[in-house]
């Protein structure tokens, strides 16, 4: 027989990537760098070319400490309180979208359960994340409306329905919706819950189909082996069905931890940043004050970025290192020991 010629198809592999590869060199890679450098300058000002590195001779005042920058935003009483204000509500959505999610994908997925609809039930929970940002921010500044508004005209209903109206003996009507009517926006405490719900509502759905592809993707004889040996529903979850989607899993609290601490759309569209003396101020909400609103502090908003970054790598470390697969780790720990003898021995 006649030697058939290999055909090589991995070049043609590569030749696809290399849009994506000129794409991510030249919108993220070197977007992320050049942020890392400004944060170590004295740019300010839009069109300001005569910007220098802040150790040189030629900076604005002279040479100044490398992490003059970086100091000057840690100290900086905005960062502080966007940074709190982005830590409590990512808190405050994150645990009831986790808690959800779990708990519809347990339903969902339950062999038992045989819910009906399943289909129509994914669908409208995972409705609200393709919604936009605007529309959402819109949809519930309508609902908490003050003094008109769809949350305020409940709470006037129910003032009429146990007669606070003749109690307060007002003569003008408006001044009497004025009094019982109850300004949400102006208050740090329910703008702070208010934007959570908002994050919750629109990414529950989104974490719930990510966990759900999850346990699809787990063996059907896994979960028969764990009812013949006698596990109940939830023991099967927790014991079975959470540590074999621990990736999917590590997936979802990383991307969550990331979008969570690069808030910035629901709050800024929704109050701003000085609505309630800036209760729902954001880390990407600060960024953007101290590079735009007739600032330009372009080094000082590169700065907070590369903090931003920092904090989210840490984070995710931590995360990675948590939810490892311990198992995995000590065949690796058991490898390399073996490496290291079968070397010495030699």
């Amino acid at each position: 027989m006649r030697n058939k010629k290999l055909v090589n198809y991995s070049k043609y592999g590569y030749l696809f990537s290399i849009p994506f590869i000129l794409t991510f060199l030249t919108f993220t890679l070197y977007p992320i760098l050049f942020t890392f450098w400004i944060g170590f300058t004295d740019l300010t000002g839009a069109g300001n070319t005569n910007w220098h590195f802040i150790m040189s001779e030629e900076a604005v005042g002279g040479p100044k400490p490398l992490f003059d920058n970086f100091v000057a935003v840690l100290g900086n009483g905005n960062f502080q309180k966007a940074f709190k204000n982005t830590v409590l509500i990512w808190t405050l959505n994150f645990i009831p979208q986790m808690a959800f999610a779990l708990l519809f994908t347990a339903w969902f997925t339950d062999r038992r359960s045989k819910v009906k609809g399943q289909g129509i039930f994914k669908i409208l929970f995972y409705m609200p994340n393709i919604i936009t940002a605007a529309t959402i921010a819109i949809l519930f500044n309508v609902l908490f409306g003050y003094p008109k508004g769809a949350v305020n005209d409940i709470i006037l209903g129910l003032a009429k329905a146990f007669g606070v109206k003749k109690d307060l003996m007002l003569s003008n009507p408006n001044d009497w919706k004025i009094a019982i009517a109850y300004d949400f926006n102006n208050n740090a405490t329910a703008l702070k819950l208010i934007v959570a719900f908002v994050q919750f509502y629109q990414w529950y759905g989104y974490t719930m189909v990510n966990l759900i592809a999850g346990v699809i993707g787990i063996s059907p004889e896994i979960f028969e082996a764990a009812e013949i040996d006698g596990a109940n529903r939830v023991q099967t979850f927790f014991k079975v069905t959470l540590p074999c989607i621990r990736q999917i899993l590590l997936f979802v609290l990383v991307t969550s931890l990331i979008g969570g601490l690069n808030m910035f759309d629901v709050p800024q569209l929704y109050a701003g940043e000085k609505k309630a003396n800036g209760a729902v101020l954001t880390l990407n909400m600060f960024v953007r004050s101290q590079g735009l609103d007739n600032r330009y502090l372009y080094n000082k908003a590169a700065a907070a970025s590369v903090i931003m970054f920092i904090v989210i790598v840490i984070l995710s470390s931590i995360l990675f290192y948590v939810l490892r697969d311990k198992d995995e780790a000590k065949l690796k720990k058991l490898r390399k020991q073996e490496l290291k003898a079968l070397k010495k021995g030699m």
